[in-house]
């Protein structure tokens, strides 16, 4: 049985993750309190393995978030935080700017409150009729769009690793956790799977795809369960058809953004993503099944809520994933010179995305604290693009529970 033994810490504040979210946080506390001992565990041998290193690379502008919402918030002032410190530290980045396009008439009103709800945030916006979109992509077609100038490109992977360096914590890579023993007037203890053992004085949970888990593992109850979406890609064999980032117009009533085009900062054009239920936390592909984590899913009332609310949407997403043709359709409505032979297989990520027990699926950042404990149970998209302030955040609280000790 692990225990924390009173006076024996090996860190000030143990961080449970090494994506981007995790080093970002080692990163601001070592900045806002220089001296603070952190330790960083992540299981796989390197950082940015899961969410960070398996998106489309996008600095998102903000302009699809609430108002007021931390995900509004952190991503506008994340965005320009992001633009700095790649060109700070040399990392691949561009300001492309990006295209919203509306293809039918239904989605012009969803179209315009994205103007309004821009303005909002603070986010400059400019209004295109068909010739003006062909202006900047002369291969895209819509009935009208909207330009936003702000969203850009990185190497994510980059910037993670910058941010370990940096940040001079300790970082610990094939450290899983397996257990936790977290004692109120003492501290933290972890257990890894290769039996080292870990004692802090604040635990700080950013395990991603597993976040619920260590949570439970810490004794706190999370009321949240990770279920897994897969957003499968595809790379467009002639990346000359698209000049930057092209986007459809989001259903406000999911949290996915829809299958869109993103020429990356390799010169390639990535195009999706879909979501599909993963079997897995980590299921990458079909073939990839964990039966006690997929227990987990369905066991949970908030997944069959999901069903039952979203099954034509979810139905859509199913077809896109298991036929080419489908996923060539939705493709087309924005870009029609696309082909069959154009869509080239990539590299699958997964969405950690946290739902209620009623099937809610969380729409913002969600972060929570427990006795010496701060976890965060909601960071997919735009978490990396708000990684900067989020790590803030996370590190304002460690550092309060630290002070109050």
């Amino acid at each position: 049985m692990v225990q924390v033994r009173a006076g024996a810490y090996d860190c000030d504040v143990l961080v449970i993750g090494g994506g981007i979210v995790g080093l970002s946080t080692a990163y601001a506390i070592t900045r806002a309190a220089p001296g603070t001992r952190v330790t960083v565990l992540e299981k796989e041998p390197g950082p940015a393995r899961h969410q960070t290193g398996r998106n489309s690379g996008v600095i998102h502008s903000g302009i699809y978030y609430r108002p007021d919402s931390l995900k509004a918030r952190y991503a506008v002032r994340g965005a320009a935080e992001m633009v700095k410190f790649c060109a700070e530290y040399g990392i691949a980045h561009a300001v492309t700017g990006k295209l919203i396009v509306a293809t039918e008439r239904d989605e012009l009103p969803r179209l315009h409150a994205l103007v309004q709800r821009g303005r909002e945030n603070g986010i400059q916006v400019r209004e295109l009729g068909p010739a003006q979109i062909s202006e900047y992509e002369p291969e895209v077609r819509g009935l009208a769009a909207i330009h936003v100038g702000t969203t850009g490109v990185c190497d994510f992977v980059g910037v993670a690793r910058q941010l370990a360096r940096a940040s001079g914590a300790e970082i610990r890579y094939g450290a899983r956790v397996v257990r936790v023993d977290r004692r109120a007037d003492r501290g933290v203890a972890v257990l890894t799977a290769a039996g080292e053992v870990v004692r802090g004085r604040v635990l700080v949970n950013c395990a991603g795809l597993h976040c619920d888990e260590v949570a439970r593992l810490t004794g706190d109850d999370p009321e949240v369960r990770i279920v897994p979406f897969r957003g499968e890609y595809y790379e467009l064999a002639r990346p000359e058809l698209v000049r930057g980032l092209v986007y459809p117009v989001p259903d406000p009533a999911f949290p996915f953004l829809g299958v869109h085009l993103t020429r990356g900062i390799d010169g390639g054009v990535h195009i999706g993503p879909n979501a599909v239920p993963a079997l897995a936390r980590e299921g990458y592909g079909w073939g990839v099944v964990r039966p006690r984590e997929l227990a987990g899913t369905v066991a949970w009332p908030g997944s069959w809520a999901i069903a039952r609310q979203h099954w034509r949407y979810g139905a859509g997403e199913l077809h896109r994933s298991l036929s080419k043709d489908a996923f060539l359709r939705a493709v087309r409505r924005l870009l029609p010179a696309a082909e069959a032979g154009d869509l080239v297989r990539a590299p699958a990520g997964v969405r950690a995305q946290a739902v209620l027990r009623d099937g809610t699926l969380v729409d913002d950042f969600l972060i929570r604290e427990g006795a010496r404990a701060v976890h965060v149970l909601n960071a997919p998209s735009p978490a990396a693009t708000a990684s900067l302030p989020i790590g803030r955040e996370i590190g304002r609280r460690a550092l309060g529970m630290l002070g109050a000790l």
